[in-house]
Formats: C-alpha cells, structure tokens, sequence
C-alpha cells in the first residue's frame, strides 16, 4: 500500500484548527501533524500533494438520505447518487428504508449491502424500517450490522407510518438502539388536510404546503416522541427538526451526554415557507414543511448553541416532472447531498451569527459518527480511515453548479437541486477527475459498521 502526504493544509478537526499535514498509508491515517513534514517523511511517500493552505476536514457522513434503490431507479440509485455524495465531500452515508421493497427485515438490508458494495462510491449504512409488526426482526437484528431504525409516526413518502399506541410503547421500550424518528402528529395533518380540501378542493397550491403539514403537526409528534424516550429510556434522534416551538424539547450540551438527540436539514437553515410561493417554488416542497422566516432563524441558533446534534440533507431525488402540479400532485422532497457541506461552511461564514467551521464539522463529521458509534469514521485521528476532503474558499460569492461527477449515461435522472436558488463561499476542491481525486484520499469505500 502507498503512502501519501498531504501536506500546506489548514486542518479543521476537533475544535481545533491549525497549520499541518496528514500522512496517508494505504487505508488509514498514519499520521496528523502540525507545522511542515520533516525531510525524511516527505522521502517516504509515493504522492506529496500541497493544499496550498486550502481546508482539510474529515470528510462529512449525511445519516439520511433516500438514494432510492431498489425499486425506485428511475429517480435515482445508490451509484449516481453516492457519486454526488462523493463529490460534494460526503464520504459516508446511511439510507432510509422507504425503497421498494421497503427494507423492513435484515434480508432488505442485505440485499441494499449487496447492490452498494458493487457500485457505492461511498461508504454505506442502512437503517431498517420500524412497521406495527416487525418489532421482533428488529430486537433479533445484529446491531452492529444497523445504525438503527427509522419511525415514521406521520405519513411520508412510502407508506410506513406506525401511529399505534400498543406498537410504539412495545419499541421504544424494548429496542435499545438509536430510533431515529420522522416526527409529524398523523391527527395533525389529517385536520390539516380537511380543512385544505374544503376551501380549496383539489386545486391546493404548492406554496401552502406548510399549512398542509402545520408546525402544530411537528411539535405535537415530537412531544409524543420524547415522552416515550423518557418512559422508557430509549435513545431517540429526531429527523429534520422544523420548527422553534420544537427546541423547547431540546438540551444544550455534548451530544455523548444525551439521550435525545436532533438533526436539522440545510434546507430548513436556508429557504423560509414563503420561498414555495417564487415560481422554481415547487422544488422546496418537502415533508415536514419549511416553516417561517422566525423558524429559520431559531434552528441556525440552535445548531451553534447545540441544541440540535447533527445535520443531514434528507436527499430525496425526484425527476423535475415528478414535482409539477398542484399541492397534491407534486412529490415532497429534493436533492442536496452534493452541497451540505458547502451551504453550511457557507452559513458559517456570514457575520451575525455564532456558527463557527468547528461546529460545522461537529455537526456534519463528528457527532454522525459519535451518534451511530461508526467505526474508526468522522475524525482527523491516526488510526482512522482516510476519508478527507479538501475544501476552497472563493473571494466572491457564486452559485452552486451541479456539473458532471459521472459520465452523462451515469447522472442521476434527477438533474435539479433548490440550492441552486442560493449563493455560496465555499467549493470542494477538484484538482483532477472529481471522482478520481477522491478516490485517491477515500481509499476505503465499505459497509459502515457501528460498535
């Protein structure tokens, strides 16, 4: 195996940030050191390559995404999709079960490890799927094969809300790993829903699709969620925090010290409800809902105060026909792996708030893998796979492109992305063939294994 040295970087890792080098030796991190590599070390390796002060980070692990395979190729699939992942500096991914077959039992995530390990670019996880029956292929589940699984408790893409009372007391009691949870009161948005169709009939415009799935809807679920969490002491994650109202549920602190847990999306850090109401509107329709401009602004606190843990993008591929319409006929969800990274270093550059890269890379690398207990993942740490990203700041904002990561006859079909609609500061560096380069650094593409 040959060494390679990275060497004039700005290394963000830890809390800290200083001028240094990492040595690379076949698959993992031989060495992180500060200042300038000795003559001898610089001798021993087969590849030196200068950052030229660029940022080094350990590279980013989005734990929700929905690369829709199998049964959903038409969008998507996990080779284009974790290409996309790979050249937007996410090297890591964990993802959702609502595929079909939904991936309900240990054979589904079999078959999903099977299909990745012949075509992921990235490392991989998968959740299992949480059904009112299932509850004992979960508890018989190897868990070091799982991160965790995922609840609905409202209706999403995929048919696999579990709203009953008996069902959801028997899991989080029994199941001791993570419940990773899509928080939406079913009751809450059926009213929602009734009162809609009798003022609008079918004809409901997109941009009320926050009154569709009202803040009410979240805050309610998500009470219901942490009040079983405590019952029963269950270590539970809440998916794509929306909402101020919800924080309230929410400790400050290390994510090592708490039981509860949350994630929040770029999208609901960036767009605000009225947003759906701009004519490319339609591309930010997404379940929960993005809330108001004064939600927006409670979950960019929360996330540098540490209320809220992680950050992941939800990635939901459509094809662009497949949003058109009315409210009810435009699909929920849309793509963004390939720009987390860059909308939140973004994000953390603008004066008048506390976010700090530190914290991005906390968020974004760290507590992923501190959250579903990764393997030798989500660090800058000798010993640790090589999985780094190199990221550039440009003097002037610009609007992210979604370029060609693969050949055209690889690209996923769905060649659109909201965040197009944005500006950012901030580029994964590309020296050479995108996916080529990061190959070369991400030297381990395979099952994520949790301890």
């Amino acid at each position: 195996m040959s060494k390679t040295l990275i060497y004039n970087a700005e290394i963000v890792n830890e809390g800290t940030r200083f001028h240094g080098y990492i040595i690379i030796d076949g698959e993992f991190i031989a060495k992180v050191g500060e200042g300038s590599p000795t003559v001898e070390e610089i001798g021993a390796s087969e590849s030196v390559i200068d950052i030229a002060g660029r940022m080094v980070l350990p590279g980013a692990i989005d734990t929700h995404v929905h690369f829709r395979e199998p049964g959903l190729t038409h969008k998507a699939s996990i080779a284009s999709e974790s290409a996309a992942a790979v050249s937007g500096g996410v090297t890591s991914f964990i993802d959702m079960p609502n595929t079909k077959p939904t991936t309900t039992s240990m054979a589904a995530v079999a078959d999903k490890k099977v299909i990745a390990a012949g075509s992921s670019y990235a490392n991989y996880g998968f959740f299992i799927g949480a059904t009112d029956g299932n509850l004992e292929e979960i508890l018989a589940a190897d868990q070091s094969e799982i991160p965790g699984v995922k609840l609905f408790m409202g209706s999403s893409t995929g048919n696999m809300l579990v709203d009953d009372n008996i069902a959801l007391s028997h899991l989080f009691s029994s199941y001791r790993g993570v419940i990773a949870v899509h928080a939406e009161d079913e009751g809450a948005l059926a009213d929602a829903r009734a009162r809609l169709a009798a003022q609008y009939g079918d004809n409901q415009p997109v941009e009320l699709h926050s009154q569709a799935r009202p803040a009410e809807a979240c805050v309610k679920a998500s009470k219901r969620a942490v009040e079983l969490a405590k019952r029963y002491d269950s270590r539970l994650h809440i998916l794509h925090i929306s909402t101020a109202a919800e924080l309230a549920l929410l400790s400050t602190g290390d994510i090592s010290n708490k039981r509860i847990t949350a994630e929040t999306c770029p999208h609901y850090l960036l767009f605000e409800e009225n947003d759906l109401a701009r004519p490319d509107g339609f591309m930010l329709k997404c379940n929960p809902a993005i809330k108001s401009a004064a939600d927006r602004d409670a979950l960019v606190e929360a996330i540098a105060d540490k209320r809220i843990d992680t950050i992941a993008t939800d990635h939901a591929p459509h094809l662009i026909g497949e949003k058109q319409g009315t409210l009810l006929q435009a699909a929920s969800g849309m793509p963004g792996v390939r720009f987390m990274l860059q909308e939140m270093l973004t994000l953390a550059s603008r004066a008048g708030n506390e976010l700090t890269v530190e914290r991005v890379v906390e968020l974004t690398s760290h507590n992923p893998a501190r959250l579903y207990d990764i393997d030798r993942r989500g660090f800058l740490r000798e010993g640790y796979f090589a999985d780094i990203v190199v990221v550039e700041q440009a003097a002037t904002p610009f609007t992210p492109e979604i370029g060609t990561y693969l050949p055209d006859d690889e690209m996923s079909p769905c060649n659109w992305t909201p965040y197009e609609l944005t500006l950012v500061n901030h580029r994964i560096w590309q020296p050479m063939s995108m996916v080529s380069w990061h190959l070369t650094v991400i030297v381990s593409i395979e099952w994520l294994l949790c301890r």
